[in-house]
């Protein structure tokens, strides 16, 4: 089997859905072994080849990188035009699978697509208006054309099914894995007082305003620190109390998740969320929104509280702080039940059947 695998989100700082598309393709090569071919491709700026390479640095996997300029342009042109077939660049291919940013055209081959989330559809002011227009394009066309759709956890397909209409026979769920990274063994970041932790792009359904509000609330000296790049929206004021560290690169955000005292994640609506898993499986407690799309990331190892309520979330932090020792346990244990190799094994046992 030969499998075209889109890999343009890389060409973005990783975040959500660059970690997934990273895990998911080692994952799939791990499995796959030597009996099948895989190859990554994507249209990509000259910036965002060099970003791709560096997240494919020691991914041994055959690469076609197409640098282009103006490639967001290209790529929305290539979708809506219908035109070349992505043979013309890849050569043959059994399955084509693509992610948010394109719905390439092809000619034969099994046509594949994941849906990360349906925020764009739900909750519209949450995100730009070009996101809100690339992916709308996109849920049409994979409602449409797709073979098999892939979500992220049941409670996005069951919502595809709902909110697209699309047969739960054409989804198929690949939920996300823990880099090995992720351990409770290594070094722990010192920010100079203890800390809370919430890993996040700055953005409405991110809920920053609220976990602020909420912080003010915690007794004792302990420090809000929120690792994350600026995202969209109105983005919250920090106090003095507030440790704002950007965007962290993957190497060292297992140490600042072992350093925290807990790490809270209060987001208003999710495909997953990647990070609770990253926590859990670095021995930290957690506390999480209490919406449901959180429910599979979570299992019964986190502190679930209403996230528009920042009394809640502050007695959520105290109660996580003071249970730490169970809730590690827990955590760690659930973790272990997403390696990127059951990703992997989900593509390509839906592939297999498929064809």
């Amino acid at each position: 089997m030969r499998i075209a695998f889109d890999v343009s989100p890389l060409s973005h700082r990783q975040t959500g859905v660059g970690i997934y598309i990273r895990g998911a393709l080692e994952g799939l090569l791990e499995v796959a072994g030597g009996a099948h071919e895989v190859v990554a491709f994507a249209p990509t700026s000259r910036r965002g080849k060099r970003l791709i390479d560096a997240a494919l640095r020691a991914t041994p996997v055959e690469r076609r990188l197409t640098t282009l300029p103006f490639a967001h342009a290209w790529r929305t042109a290539w979708s809506r035009l219908g035109k070349p077939p992505a043979e013309r660049f890849l050569g043959r291919f059994d399955v084509l699978h693509f992610w948010d940013w394109m719905y390439p055209p092809q000619r034969g081959g099994l046509r594949t697509t994941m849906i990360h989330d349906l925020v764009p559809l739900h909750f519209p002011g949450w995100v730009p208006r070009r996101t809100l227009r690339m992916h709308g394009a996109k849920y049409r066309n994979a409602a449409r054309t797709c073979d098999l759709v892939f979500a992220n956890c049941e409670f996005t397909a069951t919502d595809v099914t709902e909110t697209l209409g699309i047969r739960r026979d054409r989804i198929r769920v690949a939920y996300p894995g823990v880099e090995r990274i992720f351990s409770p063994a290594g070094e722990r970041a010192d920010l100079g007082r203890p800390y809370v932790l919430t890993v996040a792009t700055l953005e409405p359904r991110k809920n920053l305003a609220t976990l602020l509000a909420a912080h003010r609330l915690v007794e004792g000296d302990l420090a809000l620190a929120v690792a994350g790049p600026s995202g969209w929206g109105e983005q919250p004021g920090f106090g003095a109390e507030v440790i704002r560290l950007g965007y962290v690169a993957r190497e060292r955000l297992p140490a600042l998740y072992r350093g925290a005292e807990a790490v809270v994640y209060p987001s208003r609506f999710e495909g997953f969320g990647i990070p609770v898993l990253e926590a859990m499986a670095s021995g930290i407690p957690c506390v999480v929104s209490s919406h449901a799309s959180l429910d599979e990331a979570c299992g019964d190892a986190a502190v679930r509280v209403d996230p528009d309520d920042s009394e809640a979330i502050a007695a959520g932090i105290e109660q996580a702080i003071a249970e730490r020792v169970e809730l590690v346990v827990r955590g760690l244990d659930h973790a272990t039940r997403f390696p990127w190799e059951t990703t992997g094994r989900a593509f390509l046992e839906a592939f297999e059947e498929r064809l």
